[in-house]
């Protein structure tokens, strides 16, 4: 991973309807109409390995994480909650991590905002 993947990362989470940005346990985090997390930001954080965390819909974690685990993980605190953790220092398709988060907002975004994205 050459360059810090978080300028990128913000751009696809600020993107989408309503969405803020402010710190969450020291680190960048996104919020829809500044209440509901769905994505933080894990910049070496937890496990000495760049990426986020975030939302995602129930069975996708278990999917993800057993078909591609040096991609995909359960990250700390909430795993349980069926949170998916993304790894940023491994050979990065933006268009992939947008639809991850954009999945990661419909988990939590009122319906009224998902439909706004068509």
């Amino acid at each position: 991973m050459a360059k810090d993947p978080l300028p990128s990362l913000r751009r696809v989470c600020m993107a989408l309807p309503e969405v803020t940005e402010r710190l969450s346990h020291s680190v960048p985090a996104w919020f829809v109409r500044g209440k509901k997390q769905f994505v933080m930001f894990a910049p070496q954080h937890y496990d000495d390995r760049p990426g986020f965390w975030c939302a995602a819909p129930p069975g996708v974690q278990e999917d993800l994480v057993a078909n591609e685990p040096e991609r995909f993980y359960r990250p700390p605190y909430v795993g349980h909650r069926g949170w998916l953790g993304v790894r940023l220092d491994v050979d990065v398709d933006w268009g992939e991590i947008a639809a991850i988060v954009r999945e990661a907002y419909t988990v939590v975004a009122p319906k009224s905002l998902v439909e706004r994205l068509g």
